[in-house]
């Protein structure tokens, strides 16, 4: 059982970043030698690979991507996991799955037999629960994973846990008085409700202490809200294929990596990783026994701080979720993908940074290809131009501007037509 202090859930969150590299340059080999020998898709996409030479975090950036956007044809091909699936349905024990998950698609995943299989304890830990606490799970445990999830991490904490799923608010806030839960866990627009529901009851809650939110937008204002109640309320950000991701603190200035998860932010359509404060994808390599994945584009954006976090944990942090990274637009009649923008720019050395916006003035599909550039020029513009027509088939004009004035958003395609 992991040692805990009053502040942090274990020694590895406060290490330093030589200690970190040193770990990533063991685990990372015998996770890609584990993929090849286990997973077939992992083998078919990793075959020219040598293992023992991805043991840095340079190495493992040349390695391809694979994009949640594509889990779902893959899957078809091969059901149910489209070969990423190193586990089996009672397979040897650390290989076994527990559980099949479903998300919109549907895309099926696997979780494996191991405690806190998502690793989500450290998240709940940060948002300050402890062994003894009882957590109110209002995650749905119906066919998705929140429920199990977080269900799971609380229990690894030495927590009890109230299933109360979603729905029946009534019934939950008569719950909730009976037991008297110190913690919550849920989205944060049903913590309000509940909170409203109880309100208008005429039965106040005001024994929740902590909560842990995730699944949505935690607006500022929402997060004030608890405070006045008396709620800390802290964030996470996890996914049903990579588990937790990324968790704030108390500091709340930012979200801090999980200890158990390599994450790289790489411009979308590519698998090129961006300098820090540069919004990209968030790509994710885990440790998965029953699901490795290697380099698993998530679609989601966020970027890179600098610097660690006041609370004392040393792992780099994000900027929390910052929208989607699949910009695909249809125009006229032809899909442009961010994949094929960065190959426009990517054939001319003078250009650093690429943003197509798309327009339909009069109900006409336009683009416009701004390209930051040190000095360009006609016959530049003009092989731009023609590269852009070859590449994805659609004509475009080409314009020039200063390094650096792009917007960071993360966006390669800005699709800002109207439909009147």
């Amino acid at each position: 059982m992991t040692e805990h202090n009053a502040t942090h859930f274990d020694l590895r969150e406060t290490r330093s970043a030589l200690e970190r590299e040193a770990e990533l340059a063991t685990r990372l080999p015998a996770l890609i030698a584990y993929a090849q020998a286990k997973s077939p898709a992992m083998a078919s996409i990793l075959k020219e690979v040598n293992a023992a030479h991805v043991n840095t975090r340079a190495a493992l950036a040349g390695l391809p991507v694979t994009r949640k956007s594509e889990l779902l044809d893959l899957q078809k091909a091969m059901r149910p996991f489209g070969g990423f699936n190193a586990g089996t349905y009672g397979g040897n024990e650390g290989e076994s799955i527990a559980r099949v998950y479903a998300s919109p698609g549907p895309i099926y995943e696997p979780e494996g037999v191991q405690s806190d299989y998502a690793r989500v304890a450290r998240a709940l830990f940060a948002a300050g629960l402890r062994k003894g606490d009882l957590a109110y799970n209002t995650f749905s445990y119906h066919m998705t994973p929140g429920g199990w999830i977080m269900d799971a991490g609380a229990r690894a904490l030495g927590c009890a846990v109230f299933p109360g799923g979603v729905g029946n608010t009534e019934q939950q806030v008569a719950a909730m008085h009976d037991l008297q839960p110190t913690a919550y866990a849920g989205t944060p627009s049903f913590l309000r409700i509940l909170l409203e529901k109880a309100d208008e009851l005429g039965a106040p809650i005001r024994f929740l202490k902590h909560a842990l939110v995730s699944g949505e937008y935690f607006a500022p204002q929402v997060r004030a809200l608890f405070a006045e109640r008396g709620i800390q309320a802290l964030q996470c950000y996890a996914t049903a294929d990579a588990g937790l991701i990324a968790y704030e603190s108390p500091a709340r200035e930012g979200m801090i990596i999980d200890e158990d998860i390599i994450v790289e932010i790489v411009r979308p359509g590519t698998g090129e990783v961006l300098p820090d404060g540069e919004v990209g994808e968030v790509v994710v390599t885990t440790f998965n026994q029953a699901y490795p994945l290697v380099r698993f584009g998530t679609g989601d954006l966020s970027a890179i701080m600098a610097g660690a976090s006041p609370c004392g944990r040393t792992n780099a942090r994000i900027k929390g979720w910052m929208g989607r990274a699949d910009q695909t637009a249809k125009v006229k009649g032809m899909f442009v993908h961010p994949s094929q923008i960065a190959d426009v720019a990517k054939r001319f050395s003078e250009v650093k940074k690429v943003r197509l916006t798309i327009t339909n003035p009069d109900q006409r599909d336009t683009m416009a290809l701004a390209c930051e550039c040190l000095a360009g020029n006609n016959g530049l513009q003009s092989a731009l131009e023609q590269t852009l027509r070859d590449v994805t088939k659609l004509g475009g004009e080409v314009s020039f501007c200063a390094v650096g004035s792009l917007p960071n958003d993360g966006k390669v395609i800005d699709d800002q037509r109207k439909i009147d």
